[in-house]
């Protein structure tokens, strides 16, 4: 089985490939994401957006984070913040909070064959450490700590990482959806 995950970030990639243990292979295609907080919003407009270019099944994925102290943010505008503030800046987000918990929540959208969607959802909830720890993975990474554990995703190996990724396990959840329509 070989699957096309309608991403250019080939750290996305290489976990999937980690995950699922199969052929992903990554599109350079680049579209315009709507802007919302539905998160399965977000990834049905990019999966048809992809589809309508590439005419032949792929998957999407959206990631959203939510710091509970703050609502629904930075939820689906995740990237952004990191780009824009960096891991560090999320962390000062919270300085004065008491409440650090978060969620985070990874929506992938399959588009078959006759261009159906079908959405598949991993969610992990854990909290935002006070300071950027750890040197592996990216965005994120290195602030989001799941529960049960002490260390952030950016400390831990790729092998420990997907014991708790929402990306791993939304990916799971596809892969065993794909295995019953062969």
């Amino acid at each position: 089985m070989k699957l096309i995950f309608a991403t250019t970030n080939e750290d996305k990639i290489k976990e999937a490939r980690y995950a699922l243990g199969i052929e992903i292979e990554g599109t350079p295609l680049e579209i315009e994401e709507i802007q919302s907080l539905d998160p399965e919003k977000v990834a049905l407009q990019k999966a048809l957006d992809y589809y309508n270019q590439l005419q032949k099944p792929l998957f999407v994925e959206d990631v959203a984070l939510t710091f509970h102290a703050l609502g629904k943010l930075p939820g689906t505008y995740i990237s952004d913040f990191v780009k824009n503030l960096q891991p560090e800046g999320l962390c000062e987000l919270l300085r004065d909070k008491k409440d650090r918990s978060a969620t985070a929540l990874t929506t992938l959208v399959y588009m078959d064959s006759n261009g159906e969607p079908h959405i598949f959802t991993g969610e992990v909830k854990g909290y935002i450490s006070t300071e950027p720890r750890g040197n592996n993975g990216f965005a994120f990474d290195f602030i989001f700590i799941p529960e049960d554990e002490t260390r952030t995703f950016g400390e831990m190996t790729l092998e420990e990482k997907n014991k708790y990724s929402m990306r791993t396990r939304a990916l799971k959840n596809m892969k065993a959806w794909l295995d019953t329509q062969e």
